[in-house]
């Protein structure tokens, strides 16, 4: 349950308070001035997160007055944002991070239970509660775990064997490039341009073993919106459950750098298809990538992540 503030407004999760000092940080580093603005799309993929909880970050820091709503929409840089100094920028993974990614990863490889304490985790990765909590915590906002009644946590379904993979992948097969086809398709607008821009930041950002989380999250996101295009509510529900099932499956990235950068020109050619209106073009495009993608997906190899709050030696 969301605790409440004295002022009776919710009080930020621990994920949206780091995020807020993270924004403040992308802010003070890029010296923005004020009135610039602050793209979603952008903050994500900088932040290694999902635009909605970066939505709920910004509305935060509009309430204390670091960043100011937009009269049609967006926030932008307040002239108090570059002077708040509380909190310092935090370079590479966090703790909290790597744990994030041991979980899923153990989890995939059928090394976590379906049900788990915060004592469990804490004895086999060997960190502290604090950033079990922490985790947990993001974790549930992905729909990834969900709080048992009175005590301990559970896995949500998900994705996980080479055998449920590959009727996932063809699933897709079926219905994103049908999708594309639709009559009448259409993408909002300046969806096209914000998802080009957030692939655009993911190569040019430095990559690190956290960046496969913010990875996942801009390719669920491309592929969910794409299906939205056709205005077909049972396509879209389709894409979206494959979305929550793959999700925690997914956020370990095994695959290198290279093949981030092959799957990120794939997906902006079949949004330069899109944008010229050569639907037919797009479409194939998918099936191939979709294909691709599984051939790797189905052999991926999981490795080891226990016990790493133990430094290396």
């Amino acid at each position: 349950m969301k605790q409440k503030s004295l002022s009776g407004r919710t009080a930020p999760s621990r994920l949206q308070s780091e995020l807020q000092a993270g924004i403040l940080a992308v802010i003070r580093s890029d010296q923005l001035e004020p009135g610039t603005r602050l793209g979603e799309v952008a903050l994500a993929a900088r932040l290694h997160v999902s635009r909605t909880p970066v939505r709920a970050a910004l509305a935060h820091l509009a309430r204390r007055g670091l960043v100011r709503p937009g009269k049609r929409g967006g926030y932008f840089v307040a002239d108090t944002a570059r002077a708040d100094r509380k909190t310092p920028p935090q370079p590479g993974p966090t703790d909290a991070d790597r744990l994030f990614l041991a979980i899923a990863r153990d989890r995939r490889a059928g090394k976590l239970a379906e049900d788990v304490s915060e004592g469990d985790l804490i004895r086999r990765y060997r960190v502290t509660r604090a950033t079990v909590q922490q985790v947990l915590v993001r974790l549930s906002e992905v729909a990834a775990v969900q709080r048992k009644p009175g005590h301990g946590w559970r896995f949500l379904p998900t994705i996980s064997d080479p055998t449920a993979r590959a009727e996932s992948y063809r699933l897709r097969r079926i219905i994103e490039p049908a999708a594309l086809l639709e009559p009448g398709y259409r993408l909002a607008p300046g969806w096209i341009e914000d998802m080009r821009e957030r692939h655009h930041d993911m190569l040019a950002t430095p990559w690190n073993e956290a960046s496969s989380i913010a990875l996942y999250e801009m390719n669920a996101q491309f592929h969910e919106g794409l299906v939205a295009g056709a205005h077909n509510r049972y396509l879209l529900v389709a894409i979206q459950q494959q979305n929550r099932l793959r999700r925690f499956a997914n956020y370990d990235w095994t695959f290198g750098h290279e093949r981030v950068v092959v799957s990120c020109r794939e997906h902006l050619k079949i949004l330069d298809c899109l944008e010229a209106g050569e639907c037919e073009t797009a479409a194939s495009l998918m099936r191939k990538h979709l294909d691709a993608a599984a051939k790797l997906g189905i052999h991926a190899v999981v490795p080891d992540s226990s016990q790493i709050g133990r430094k290396a030696s």
